[in-house]
């Protein structure tokens, strides 16, 4: 029944998508970040449901008249320029047939958010995507909370198998940065049962990710709360609320956890800390002797006995800016940088631009949450491997589509109506709230 109902879903959202093609936008956006087919037991776990949804799409796009320049913003151009030095450090690495499953795959997720740059602009489908955004991982989270509580958290939860957030540590950081993303949802609801129902999801989420047993993922709960504090309007409250909140959540997890947090404290004594500092140095000697990287997989024997430190422990870099400084060199990750440093710039201006515009209160709102998720990308990425995921990308088209929407004075010239499935969020438009309101 769950193949069924999901091969259903993905074939009446393809048919739609020929038609509507931002609709295929939100149907692909759905399948790749949360894998919904790899939850089922049939024939649906195998059937090429992201294929069908992607090659409708684009059949879409190329008739319809609805679509813009995706060059829209700064980090756009970051991003394309870090797709072409991706590809090519690929065809300059050490195995451009081993590695071409893994370039075939981040260039289709790649292709798939220029195309929703391409043809998403109005208001109702920026809310559209960010709804799915939060959904396809808060469902997963919320479900991972609950688990979470019902065995005193003494399992580890773990993502989707085949996807960039199997591990438990991808997956704990990817449910941290959904957090500011739920709240922004929170922020724009109007009714009192969806507030408090989103209240009880982010919490069941940071659950999740502390059942994670991920040690980054403490590292990312924590600078995000900090963050969220630091920009509340009433911070006495906020900061009360966060340390209840946060000392029941630790203190309900059993001692197994606590032993393995403790380890941040004495990293020099751990052997998986060891193993990733020894990776940092595999990466780092890989990029200075060699500019281009080495391509998607410098964990190969030959690499180790040249660039690691200890060639007997060979493992992945577990962080972002390892992970594309070995793969992809200074260059690379000169660019990957760029592209989190424009996104936040345009989330700034975004900020100063729209505070004082009741209309626009929901960019304001937008634009502060994306940084909170910023930041625990990169508090947390700084441990784990995840530079080429989804969400954080995500994120970005979010932030640029929404400067776009602004520059443009949109507010002026579209129609407020929601569609019946968004009204939840279209409140009135008092004027625009702090980070805590």
């Amino acid at each position: 029944m769950r193949d069924i109902l999901i091969v259903g879903l993905v074939v009446w959202g393809s048919l739609a998508a020929l038609k509507r093609p931002w609709i295929g936008v939100l149907l692909w956006t759905w399948l790749s970040i949360m894998n919904p087919h790899r939850y089922t037991y049939g024939f649906a776990y195998s059937f090429p449901v992201a294929a069908l949804a992607a090659a409708c799409t684009l059949m879409g796009l190329i008739h319809t008249r609805d679509k813009h320049n995706p060059m829209a913003d700064n980090p756009v151009t970051w991003f394309v320029v870090f797709c072409g030095w991706m590809t090519l450090t690929w065809l300059l690495g050490v195995d451009v047939e081993g590695d071409f499953d893994q370039w075939k795959k981040v260039m289709k997720i790649n292709l798939m958010l220029l195309v929703g740059l391409a043809l998403i602009r109005s208001k109702v489908q920026i809310m559209a995507l960010m709804c799915v955004v939060v959904a396809s991982l808060a469902i997963l989270g919320i479900k991972g909370g609950v688990f979470t509580l019902l065995h005193g958290g003494s399992y580890r939860v773990w993502g989707p198998s085949g996807s960039f957030i199997e591990d438990n540590n991808e997956f704990a950081l990817s449910l941290v940065m959904t957090i500011p993303l739920m709240r922004y949802l929170q922020l724009q609801a109007h009714s009192a049962w969806l507030k408090r129902s989103l209240f009880v999801g982010m919490g069941l989420v940071a659950i999740s990710a502390l059942g994670s047993h991920s040690r980054g993922a403490l590292l990312a709960l924590a600078s995000m709360a900090l963050f969220l504090w630091m920009g509340s309007k009433n911070k006495a409250s906020m900061g009360l609320l966060l340390l209840v909140v946060g000392s029941l959540m630790i203190g309900f997890m059993p001692d197994e956890w606590s032993q393995r947090m403790d380890t941040i404290k004495t990293y020099e004594q751990d052997g998986s800390a060891l193993g990733r500092i020894n990776a940092w140095w595999h990466a780092w000697n890989i990029a200075i002797h060699r500019p281009f990287g080495v391509g998607f997989n410098p964990i190969r024997p030959d690499l180790a006995l040249a660039y690691a430190p200890d060639p007997s422990d060979l493992r992945a870099a577990h962080s972002i800016y390892f992970q594309v400084l070995g793969n992809h060199g200074f260059v690379g990750l000169f660019i990957f940088l760029g592209i989190g440093i424009s996104t936040w710039r345009s989330a700034s201006w975004i900020k100063k631009q729209t505070r004082n515009i009741p209309e626009c209160k929901w960019c304001f709102d937008l634009a502060v949450m994306s940084q909170v998720s910023l930041v625990a990308y990169a508090v947390g990425g700084a441990f784990l491997s995840l530079a080429y995921f989804d969400l954080p990308y995500e994120v970005m088209a979010l932030v640029v589509l929404t400067r776009v929407w602004v520059q443009k004075q949109t507010w002026n010239q579209e129609s407020s109506t929601y569609p019946r499935w968004l009204g939840a969020f279209n409140p009135k438009t008092p004027p625009p709230s702090s980070v805590g309101a």
